[in-house]
Formats: structure tokens, C-alpha cells, sequence
């Protein structure tokens, strides 16, 4: 498969990649490290990435901005995008092939060629996968700094059990390029103010439901009183995680239409529950859409009930 990917990478002049809404370090760093390595090899080629832009994370890369016509004869790739209603720019389906690559389960298997390995901890770290067995990829400092961002972020500094013998050995390898890593995160890890202080407020008004469930709401009056976004807050998903018994924990957070979810869990399964609402992911990470404060509490409800079942 691999193989196949690069012969298409090799015969397209014109190269579009994609990743999902809302990025995360993964979905940049695997779009960015990609269109890095593609054209350090073919210097020669057209390569854009289009999305729209998280202003905490331009230090990855900025987005280009191109017309439709570029799509016509072009190859596009998404990256780290388990279903098409989460690709950033719906012009991705525009091209001549689409290719999918990605590490959450394949339930939506879209485009001509689909490699999905759910056993990497990231899409950056599959596409050291890719360069480990077709090097004739060029593996640069640049590129290997985004990459090794990605498998950074999606692995929460190898702190989750996605981390493995594999992603260490790939990651050594993006090291061995000189990469400062100091600077990675300095820039992945600092945050503003405000941010510190909605930090406080998260801490003093979490709710925990039978010591296992532990619950944030953050309307939008909230996040506005704090002047922080509602992308912004997803850096906080995990500040109260350490609670003593706690099992597993969500994030309600207000945005104009709806309702994003933001589920985790130590070991419990509850991909199954964002499944159930408009959203999916990894079995203890996992996002929803709810579409309204009571269809929260039946979040709430199958989370509790669900905790009691691993009692």
C-alpha cells in the first residue's frame, strides 16, 4: 500500500492535502509534514495545504488559499480525517484520486485508496511509516519537527497507551534530525492568561458524578467571560483527569449551533457513546456534537450508567 501511494505521489503534478476541522497537532503536523516531504523530493510539483487555520497552532505551518481550478487533475490526500463531514474544505471529493490516510477506525472508508492503521498512535506517525519503508521521501529537519509535533500531541508526550515500541523507534528517527524540541514546546504547551485562569475556573466548578464521572460546562456566556475560545479550551480536556478514582471525564463546550463533546477515559470504551451522537474516535478519546442542554444530561446518563457497569 505504501508503495502504491507514493507511485500516485510520483505521477500527480498537482498534490492537495487535507486534514479535519478544529486541528490538532496531529492533523497539521501529518498535513504539513507531508506537503514538506513531498516537495523537498519533488521540488518541481504543485503541493498545497487547505484548511482553515487554529491561531494557537500557526506555528506548524499556514494554510494555502487556492482556487477551485487547481483541484482539476490533482491528487488529494486527507489526512487524519475517519469521516468526510470532519474534512476541512469540502472541495477534497474535486480531484482525480483521493487517497484517505488516517489511524482512527475505518468506518468510513472514502476515497480510491484507503490506508488506515489504528494500531499507530497517529497519522504523523504513520507517515514516518510511510517515509521508514519508501525513503525515497526526503525526511528533513522541518518536516521530521512537524511530525515529531504530531506524535507528541497525539500521545500526550508518550504519556497514553498509544505509545509504542514502534512510535519510539519512528520518533528516533525524527530526532536524529536535529530537531529542537525545546522550541516544540515552548510554543505546544504555552498558554495565555486568560487560559489560566478559565484553567482555575474548570478546577473550582467540574462536577463529579459517583467519584468516576467527571463533567465540565462551558456555555458560551462562560468562555466569552473569559475571553477564550472554544478551540482554545480544548487544551484543558484533561486538567482535572488526575482526580483520585476518577474514571472517565467530558467536556461540554457551547458554540453557536451546538454543543462539542469532548469525551475521555483511562480505560473504559465510550466511542461507542459519541457513535451515538453524531461523533466517533478512539475507544478512551473520543468528540460528539450535542444539539442541546438536554441531550447533554442524556450524555451524562450513559456515562454514569455506563461507569457503574465497571464497577
Amino acid at each position: 500500500m505504501f508503495k502504491h501511494i507514493i507511485e500516485k505521489i510520483e505521477q500527480f503534478e498537482t498534490i492537495i492535502i487535507h486534514r479535519h476541522v478544529r486541528p490538532d497537532p496531529d492533523a497539521l503536523g501529518s498535513q504539513m509534514g507531508l506537503k514538506t516531504m513531498i516537495q523537498q523530493t519533488f521540488p518541481e510539483k504543485h503541493v498545497y495545504a487547505v484548511g482553515e487555520e487554529e491561531p494557537s497552532l500557526t506555528f506548524l505551518g499556514r494554510m494555502d488559499r487556492i482556487e477551485d481550478s487547481r483541484y482539476e487533475g490533482a491528487l488529494v490526500i486527507v489526512c487524519d480525517t475517519a469521516n468526510t463531514a470532519r474534512i476541512s474544505d469540502d472541495r477534497y471529493d474535486k480531484g482525480e484520486v483521493l487517497i484517505k490516510l488516517d489511524h482512527h477506525p475505518n468506518e468510513e472508508p472514502y476515497g480510491d485508496i484507503v490506508l488506515v492503521d489504528t494500531t499507530v498512535s497517529s497519522t504523523s506517525e504513520l507517515i514516518v511509516a510511510l517515509q521508514e519503508d519508501t525513503p525515497i521521501l526526503t525526511l528533513n529537519e522541518e518536516a521530521a519537527f512537524l511530525l515529531y509535533a504530531g506524535i507528541v500531541g497525539d500521545t500526550g508526550r508518550f504519556r497514553f497507551r498509544n505509545t509504542t515500541g514502534e512510535t519510539l523507534k519512528r520518533t528516533a528517527l525524527l530526532l536524529d534530525q536535529g530537531i529542537d524540541t525545546q522550541q516544540l514546546f515552548n510554543q505546544l504547551y504555552r498558554r495565555s492568561l486568560p487560559l489560566v485562569r478559565l484553567e482555575g475556573h474548570i478546577l473550582q466548578h467540574f462536577e463529579l458524578f459517583d467519584d468516576k464521572v467527571g463533567v465540565m460546562r462551558l456555555p458560551k456566556e462562560t468562555l466569552e467571560s473569559f475571553h477564550v475560545t472554544a478551540n482554545e479550551s480544548s487544551l484543558l480536556v484533561n486538567c482535572f483527569s488526575g482526580v483520585e478514582d476518577i474514571q472517565m471525564w467530558v467536556f461540554f463546550v457551547e458554540e453557536e449551533e451546538s454543543i462539542r463533546v469532548r469525551l475521555r477515559s483511562k480505560s473504559i470504551v465510550i466511542n461507542e457513546i459519541a457513535k451515538q451522537h453524531h461523533g466517533g474516535g478512539h475507544p478512551v478519546a473520543a468528540g460528539a456534537t450535542a444539539y442541546s442542554w438536554e441531550e447533554v444530561e442524556i450524555i451524562i446518563g450513559k456515562l454514569r450508567e455506563l461507569a457503574k457497569q465497571h464497577i
